[in-house]
């Protein structure tokens, strides 16, 4: 059997993610979609789903949860049974997350002060529609803002079908408005045909990604999503056609994706290569065509060495790291930038990807370095507050700093609160 080919690259060679660098050309077309939506409301919106055959004339586009629940019940008691199962797990996870995040309660001079945790009161979430249905997409997006409290979710994605509208029903979705791209999340952002969100996430293409960043202070999003990564690290304890699977897993989702190795010899580097091209060897023509696409964005980093191989992952930051060496636990502590690490020979990455509790919905293009994967948090907001029973103990130095900055309306607010307080009112 021949071997594929995986790139080799030194550790100086390991390309920094390049995905927050946005296309002008892009972004220009996100750009005239997103304010012909502002301006042109519905009709707009219409206009720019047909042009992309997403609807045709006189389609619905917007589901109610009662079309949500009508497909759920068209398709099969063990696909509902699935849905549930995974949807459970990914319930129970967030609201494990939600219970870590307790509100503050604290004394401070003259009173006290403290924080809430608030969830928006809509959310919207994008499920991509692309080449194949995406249920999981809809579970992981809408779950989480259903466990932290928020009244209604509005999904969007294009051409949506009967599985996709059952996992948004499955997950609690109130909508899902049946176009996808820029023009989607403009709807979603300026409230056309649903009501108006106030965070809207979820994975999509280019345009998707442009919008959200471009609407971003007008509506709160998640970190830059880009095209899906996965680095391997394995020793020579790790299984070779295990590691090919999980790369190639990776490789067909899309032909931009970044399946990445990094190991301890030349000769693991090989065995995967050469396991590579038995298993694509057996995938259906399109999955085929797609990961070999996808192979040639990736690479092998081969080195004995532990430190090297932390510093090849904290460069790339990937979106999904996992651990085949023996010392899982101590490569998981030492690694600060991914998006979601999974430790061990039998923590896949699919598993992550359908539901065995933490979100798929993870930060791309090195934006691991800064963000985590979409939570419960993404949908609340930790609103701050300040009680004092006297004001005294904070006055002098309110006053005193406030003079330094030259803003003399604020010391004297300060102050007012000192002849306040010795007149006893």
């Amino acid at each position: 059997m021949d071997q594929y080919p995986l790139r080799r690259i030194s550790l100086n060679q390991i390309p920094e993610p390049q995905a927050r660098l946005f296309d002008p050309e892009v972004d220009a077309v996100a750009a005239k979609a997103i304010e012909a939506v502002r301006l042109g409301g519905e009709s707009a919106l219409r206009m720019w789903a047909e042009k992309l055959g997403e609807i045709a004339e006189g389609d619905t586009i917007l589901y109610s949860r009662g079309d949500l629940e009508a497909a759920y019940q068209a398709i099969p008691a063990a696909e509902q049974s699935l849905l549930q199962r995974v949807q459970g797990r990914v319930a129970t996870f967030a609201e494990a997350q939600r219970q870590a995040l307790g509100d503050v309660d604290i004394a401070v001079p003259g009173g006290r002060a403290g924080h809430r945790f608030i969830p928006v009161a809509r959310a919207g979430c994008y499920v991509p529609g692309g080449r194949y249905p995406l249920p999981s997409s809809a579970i992981m997006t809408v779950t989480p803002a259903k466990v932290a409290g928020v009244r209604e979710v509005i999904c969007a994605g294009p051409k949506p079908q009967t599985i996709t509208l059952a996992a948004a029903f499955a997950a609690g979705a109130d909508y899902f408005l049946a176009c996808g791209g820029a023009h989607a999340i403009a709807a979603l952002a300026f409230g056309v045909v649903s009501p108006r969100c106030d965070v809207i996430v979820g994975p999509g293409g280019r345009y998707v990604a442009s919008a959200k960043r471009q609407l971003f202070g007008s509506v709160g999003t998640e970190a830059p999503a880009g095209p899906s990564e996965l680095l391997v690290i394995a020793d020579d304890s790790a299984d070779a056609e295990i590691a090919a699977a999980d790369l190639l897993a990776q490789a067909e989702h899309d032909p931009s994706s970044v399946p990445m190795l990094a190991c301890h010899s030349e000769a693991f580097a090989a065995a995967v290569e050469t396991a590579l091209a038995r298993q694509l060897a057996a995938l259906p023509d399109e999955n085929r065509n797609t990961a070999l696409q996808s192979l040639k964005n990736g690479w092998a980093f081969v080195s004995p060495r532990m430190e090297e191989l932390c510093k090849a992952a904290e460069t790339c930051a990937p979106e999904h790291l996992e651990l085949m060496v023996a010392q899982a636990d101590a490569y998981a502590q030492r690694i600060q930038s991914a998006g979601a690490v999974f430790i061990g020979n039998n923590s896949a990455e699919v598993f992550g990807d359908y539901g065995a509790g933490p979100n798929h919905t993870l930060p791309t293009g090195g934006a691991a370095r800064f963000a985590g994967g979409l939570s419960v948090l993404n949908f609340l907001k930790a609103r701050t507050w300040l009680a004092l029973s006297e004001a005294e103990p904070l006055i002098a130095d309110t006053a005193q700093l406030a003079k330094l900055e030259r803003l003399e309306a604020h010391a004297q607010a300060a102050l007012r609160r000192a002849s306040h307080e010795s007149r006893g009112v």
